[in-house]
């Protein structure tokens, strides 16, 4: 994907704010205005040359009305807080262009403005505050469909569309996706082919409203496909003839690829047409016209690169199911590409006619660690309608439509469920198929390369139809959670899951019924009980499973004589994992054997320790893990301090600003005494110079900033909730980000308390923790010196964070 995540070109912006009352000097400096703007574009614009280029601005639609609104008018809420949104966010700008006479086209949906310019009018730009980013203009490509060989099709139906069970979803409740509207983002559909012409929207003969062509690559404004691969898409979703798994469901369609690229202008103005569809002429908005689903088998480089998440964020607010091809980047592992990898798309990987995962099928994670692809169906050696014709193509570009279509008959079957995302992505989950293989993490039952599973539309209708309840509970051993074990669950259905972390598990929706349920786990006796999950009734099973005939291990974890809390203790070969708690402590069980027992900190303070375990009986194995310290000493541990609000709110807000501080004692850092600073809102406090940067890296590394403390450097977004405080004593200085959030990752919050001591010492502290993103994921958080050659890291992009965790750093006198 062509507009690569701003962490990844390191733009920065260069609005500051002062304390209450006065900016700080020299604040228009920093940085220079130009660090918004990425390399590419200041290349294209040199020597006098000009380029059409993308400007990114700071607004984040409001999208709240119309997550509360019901029916059709989601998406016209949609359609009415985003242009509102664009309108007052882009107005300044549109007067600078407008006065320049400058060629430009303006999206609302993602906030965003596409521009034709020169160097003088570059920098005009990047000199608004409003502005976020500048970034080049670079189409995405369109995966290429591989040729495959035909399979016979079995009776009524092509192979794979059987292999779902959708079939049976026609035959047992004659439900084929009737009164359900699909629509593709693609290169466009043959709106005649015989296996569409009947479900077309627009089949009177008016395309308006029903078709959007936003390049004009089409003749006369009638739809049509130059590559074949949106005919093919469209056909797995609605065709008839029995290469579709919904041909019952109505069709519209977005060309939002010219051809074997999809420009990155197409892709917007398709997106807003998704939530709003207009005449071919783009006037006219009807959001009443949206359609229910969207199918998208297009994507990017493997990675998370948010260019696209405004639009899949608005569609998910209007109550369209986004459903995405998971890439074909495959076989290795983080293969996953934008926008199938954002948490909030659905995205399908492809599985071959033995049911086994194709090659090429890209594995995850995902956005901030999420699982993906969510789930697998068939995408090789897939049969479906080209234009003036028929043909078979491998990729995850035809599996995605297969998941699309199984939303269109679940909507069909029940429409209560219609728009309702949430629980239409529970329902395929909860019904798919259990497909183990860990190799690129997760579990049998939710893993990186199958999802959640493979998908069975027969299975999900029924699901969705009949009457359900769920089942959850705690599994523990000895009153310790214990995470890993099996629970499994047979009656009117078989479904199998793992237990979290904290030894909690939820099967969200089962069909009522009686079921026999079945803990088991590594070292345990297995347990089972009869349970009866009622009809929109919620079932508590806890379960506390016995040690087998085995030994348990107990031990604390310290280092440097300090008990650890957080610690991941393993055995080698089993699946055996605990983590200590808040006194260090642990305790497991293990049949009798030889094994590795390894201890791994939570954060950066520590080495792991490895030991050889002989398990003969109960045993007591204490385990000390080496401090970390860097070259000049410094060393960290467990917080000393607790959390401490401050009492004085600094003129901070927005993104990406700072405010100089006076201390009110020298600040000792790498033997440099320090008298003043800069607060930045991205969770970090310089000495040297005030810092906008959100680009992340380890510790030590010499590029800007350096000379810094860094209590959570991140992307961080000052909204209403947010502020930022200290509080100043005689010998501590304290600085708290409150309540603060994530540019785009609104629900994502946390509050850090950074105490800078006298002497030196430093703690952090964390608390309101809600979502990935506070956990430290996409964080860096420890203390550099000067130069950047130097410097002790906690974290750095690793999930090191827990609600009321803290980390104290003290230098080397100490």
């Amino acid at each position: 994907m062509r507009f690569r995540t701003w962490l990844a070109w390191g733009l920065g912006v260069v609005v500051l704010a002062g304390t209450t009352g006065a900016p700080p000097a020299g604040a228009a400096g920093v940085g220079g205005a130009l660090g918004k703007v990425s390399a590419k574009v200041r290349e294209r614009v040199a020597a006098g040359g000009t380029a059409t280029f993308w400007v990114m601005l700071r607004g984040s639609d409001d999208l709240a009305a119309a997550r509360k609104a019901r029916g059709k008018a989601k998406a016209a809420a949609v359609l009415r807080d985003a242009r509102a949104g664009a309108a007052a966010d882009q107005a300044g700008l549109r007067r600078l262009l407008t006065g320049r006479k400058a060629a430009f086209r303006s999206f609302w949906i993602a906030d965003t403005m596409q521009v034709t310019g020169d160097a003088a009018l570059l920098a005009a730009i990047a000199g608004r505050p409003e502005v976020k980013a500048v970034l080049p203009d670079e189409p995405v490509r369109l995966p290429v469909a591989r040729a495959a060989a035909v399979r016979q099709a079995v009776e009524g139906a092509e192979w794979n569309v059987d292999r779902i069970g959708a079939p049976r979803v026609w035959a047992e409740r004659g439900v084929t996706g009737a009164g359900i509207v699909v629509a593709n983002v693609d290169s466009g559909v043959q709106f005649d082919h015989p296996a569409l012409a009947a479900g077309y929207r627009g089949r009177a003969g008016d395309h308006d409203y029903h078709w959007f062509d936003p390049a004009g690559i089409c003749p006369g404004g009638v739809p049509c496909d130059n590559t074949g691969h949106g005919t093919h898409t469209m056909g797995t979703m609605a065709g008839a003839g029995g290469v579709g798994v919904a041909p019952g469901a109505t069709w519209i369609a977005a060309k939002g690829c010219e051809n074997t690229f999809c420009s990155v202008a197409a892709l917007l103005a398709a997106g807003q047409w998704i939530v709003a569809p207009t005449d071919r002429n783009g006037l006219n908005p009807r959001p009443d016209l949206a359609p229910d689903i969207v199918n998208n088998s297009w994507g990017g480089a493997a990675g998370f690169d948010p260019w696209y998440a405004e639009i899949v964020r608005a569609w998910v607010a209007a109550g369209i199911f986004p459903a995405f091809s998971n890439g074909n980047g495959g076989p290795g592992c983080a293969t996953a590409g934008s926008p199938g990898s954002y948490a909030d798309t659905y995205a399908t990987g492809a599985t071959d006619v033995n049911d086994a995962i194709a090659g090429f099928s890209s594995r995850g994670g995902g956005q901030d660690g999420a699982v993906k692809p969510d789930i697998a169906a068939p995408g090789v050696d897939v049969r479906s309608s080209v234009p003036d014709g028929y043909a078979a193509y491998s990729g995850t570009s035809m599996a995605s439509p297969h998941t699309a279509g199984t939303v269109a008959l679940i909507w069909s079957a029940v429409p209560g469920l219609r728009r309702n995302i949430a629980a239409t992505r529970e329902i395929l989950g909860e019904s798919a198929i259990d497909t183990g293989d860990t190799a690129c993490g997760g579990t049998a039952g939710d893993n990186n390369v199958f999802g959640q599973g493979r998908l069975d539309a027969h299975a999900a209708v029924a699901l969705a139809a009949g009457p359900a309840g769920s089942l959850a509970g705690t599994v523990t051993s000895g009153g310790f959670p214990l995470a890993g074990a099996t629970v499994r669950v047979d009656g009117p259905v078989q479904r199998t899951l793992t237990s979290a972390a904290d030894g909690g598990y939820r099967f969200g929706r089962l069909p009522a019924g009686d079921y026999r349920l079945r803990v088991s786990a590594f070292g345990y006796d297995p347990v089972e009980r009869d349970v009866t999950v009622t009809a929109d009734g919620s079932v508590t099973a806890g379960t506390d499973l016995p040690a087998s005939a085995a030994g348990v291990v107990t031990g604390t974890v310290t280092s440097g004589g300090t008990a650890l809390p957080g610690v991941t203790v393993a055995l080698s070969g089993t699946p055996v994992t605990v983590t200590s708690d808040d006194a260090g402590r642990f305790r497991l069980a293990a049949p009798l054997g030889d094994y590795e027992l390894t201890a791994r900190p939570l954060g950066g303070c520590s080495t792991p320790v490895t030991r050889r375990l002989r398990v003969s009986g109960d045993h007591r194995e204490d385990l000390d893990l080496p401090q970390v310290t860097d070259r000049s000493g410094y060393r960290c541990g467990p917080a000393t301090d607790g959390y401490r609000a401050g009492d004085r709110r600094l003129d901070l807000a927005g993104d990406d600003s700072a405010a100089e501080v006076t201390l009110p004692f020298a600040f000792p850092l790498y033997s440099q005494a320090r008298s003043r600073a800069w607060v930045g809102s991205n969770g970090l406090i310089t000495f040297g110079a005030a810092s906008l940067s959100y680009t992340n890296t380890a510790l030590p590394d010499a590029a800007e900033p350096n000379d810094a403390l860094y209590p959570f450097w991140d992307d961080i977004f000052l909204d209403d909730r947010s502020s930022v405080w200290t509080s100043a004593g005689p010998d501590t200085f304290v600085v708290e980000w409150r309540d603060v959030t994530f540019f785009l990752s609104a629900d994502d919050r946390l509050s850090v308390s950074a105490v800078l001591h006298a002497d030196g010492t430093v703690t952090y502290r964390y608390r309101g923790l809600s979502g990935p993103r506070g956990t430290g994921i996409s964080a860096t958080i420890g203390l550099e010196n000067a130069g950047g050659t130097d410097g002790l890291a906690y974290a750095h992009e690793t999930p090191a964070v827990t609600d009321g965790s803290g980390v104290t750093f003290r230098p080397p006198h100490l």
